[in-house]
């Protein structure tokens, strides 16, 4: 008989996750957004966490968002957790071949472990680099990018990385606005909602969703948000980023349109990164895909790092998602502008 060298088991949010969160501490992978807290806050339904053992030591894991739609189940990924994809135990042997061997039978069976769903979707941490196995199992992979700063111990010359658009922004700022520390939950949700609806925009996510996100960044001590005061106590722009002692995260922004053009939100990222070099390693932008926003994240002199966004759907899966998408445009598009 063949011995069993790997055992899968889940965890759901009711088990004690301490040695999860301990995994995560390890794990090249592991970031806030894998913290047993965080999936707590994002997920109001409920989590699941797959992991895989090799005796007693968990050697991979992946959290677990779960849901039905229309009769079909899925494994997704909440607003607001960048990546939730899978994290492996970090290796100890010194030759590439064998580390890269370990990978693959580890990533193998783990992916058989991966409950069968209709609609499969996770982004993974840019340190994830080998998805050759999900290629093999059927899985389909988007390369996505993210803007990081990747080292904050020498503050001069993060500064001085930034762009002559973004040095020119800060100075006109400081001559116009104030920053301020720890806007209240319901003043920087509210003041959100005024900003989009200036723009004939909606938020897209709940006060309920957004306060337990705060309470638990600011009960972690690991969240706090900037705002930009000017003389008549306008709110030009206010931030929300989050931190562990891995990377922080620049999660929300709410810029006032009236005010675009006062510099505000630059000051505030340069006194954000100034706040959280104390505490961690690197500056994510969480990065995006649209042309301005990307040209805005790489003039503050962050590098262009890619990451996966693997996906696998059955064809009603496919089929369904595709539905879901054109009813969510169909409700954007007749939605009245205030």
């Amino acid at each position: 008989m063949t011995k069993k060298t790997y055992d899968a088991e889940i965890l759901s949010q009711s088990d004690s996750l301490e040695e999860w969160d301990s995994f995560v501490d390890d794990s090249p992978q592991g970031c806030i957004f894998c913290r047993s807290w965080w999936l707590e806050a994002v997920s109001p339904k409920g989590f699941d966490i797959l992991v895989l053992r090799k005796g007693d030591r968990i050697v991979a894991g992946m959290p677990m968002i779960r849901c039905k739609f229309l009769g079909l189940k899925a494994i997704y990924m909440p607003p607001y957790a960048q990546v939730l994809g899978v994290l492996l135990a970090p290796q100890g042997s010194p030759y590439y071949e064998k580390r890269l061997s370990n990978e693959m039978k580890v990533l193998t069976e783990f992916i058989k472990a991966i409950p069968t769903v209709d609609y499969f979707n996770a982004k993974f941490h840019y340190s994830f680099t080998n998805w050759l196995p999900f290629y093999w199992a059927g899985y389909k992979q988007t390369t996505l990018y993210t803007y990081i700063i990747p080292d904050l111990t020498n503050l001069d010359k993060v500064f001085s990385a930034f762009s002559y658009s973004k040095k020119r922004n800060i100075a006109k700022a400081e001559k116009i606005v104030s920053v301020y520390e720890d806007l209240p939950a319901p003043d920087f949700y509210a003041n959100h909602v005024l900003t989009l609806g200036k723009q004939g925009k909606q938020i897209s996510y709940s006060f309920d969703r957004f306060k337990k996100m705060y309470d638990a960044a600011y009960k972690k001590m690991s969240g706090k948000t900037w705002y930009a005061l000017d003389n008549e106590k306008n709110i030009h722009a206010a931030i929300f980023v989050i931190f562990d002692n891995k990377s922080a995260y620049y999660l929300i922004s709410t810029i006032d349109p009236d005010f675009r053009n006062s510099g505000a939100t630059t000051l505030l990222i340069k006194n954000a990164i100034t706040y959280v070099s104390q505490y961690t390693k690197r500056f994510d932008f969480e990065g995006s895909m649209i042309p301005g926003v990307e040209n805005s994240f790489r003039n503050f002199g962050a590098i262009q790092t890619p990451y996966f966004n693997i996906t696998k759907a059955s064809l009603l899966g496919r089929a369904v998602v595709s539905l879901r998408f054109q009813v969510n445009k169909l409700i954007k598009t007749l939605r009245p502008h205030r």
